[in-house]
């Protein structure tokens, strides 16, 4: 997939305020720093299309960025912020769910990890409670450029290993490094596959 087209929609903290659901929609997801913005800069071809927020974790909005006109890139608020308060915490959790629970056209979300250190608890209980929604969902190995290859390797068998305990079948999972552009036409190709799955769907 090329992506000739990407524009910023609008940001939001309210369900019913988000675009309308007529076309298929991917989001984005992972801890403080994991590379997020830059990855959603990659895919886009825009260096300042998703900007990373001075005080990370402080704002809670869902971005919604329209792509080729033909679907939704979505940049939601991360998680694992220990400046959050508890309050803050809860009504991340609440919209988080909502929003997975009501968007009908939510295809597929991605997950990042950053490929350079062991699996995290809250990375993992993230992608725990995706299964309970049962929400499809890829993992997005980020920074591969920072690490050697044995050792990516081997991280990234690790992760399969911890996921193995859980899930009898793997998700997708993605190697990418968005200064090196390692993993664009990965990533791309497969929501591209995954949208011609969905040409014959009204959502």
């Amino acid at each position: 997939m090329i992506v000739r087209k990407a524009e910023f929609l609008q940001s939001n903290t309210k369900i019913d305020k988000l675009p309308y659901a007529n076309k298929p929609e991917y989001a984005f997801i992972g801890r403080s720093n994991v590379g997020k913005s830059s990855l959603i800069n990659m895919l886009t071809n825009k260096k300042q299309l998703a900007k990373t927020s001075s005080t990370p974790g402080k704002t809670i909005t869902i971005n919604h960025f329209l792509i080729n006109e033909e679907w939704y890139l979505v940049d939601l608020p991360g998680y694992g912020f220990a400046q959050r308060s508890k309050k803050d915490r809860e009504a991340w959790k609440v919209m988080l769910d909502n929003y997975i629970k009501g968007r009908k056209n939510l295809i597929s979300m991605f997950v990042l990890v950053d490929s350079r250190i062991e699996p995290q608890k809250i990375d993992l209980e993230f992608i725990s409670h995706l299964g309970e929604l049962q929400m499809p969902f890829g993992i997005i190995f980020t920074k591969v450029d920072k690490i050697k290859e044995a050792e990516l390797q081997r991280n990234v068998q690790v992760y399969k290993d911890k996921l193995a305990e859980e899930w009898e079948e793997l998700p997708p999972i993605f190697i990418t490094s968005s200064e090196k552009e390692i993993g664009k036409d990965d990533v791309l190709n497969y929501i591209e596959h995954l949208n011609d799955e969905m040409k014959e769907v009204r959502f």
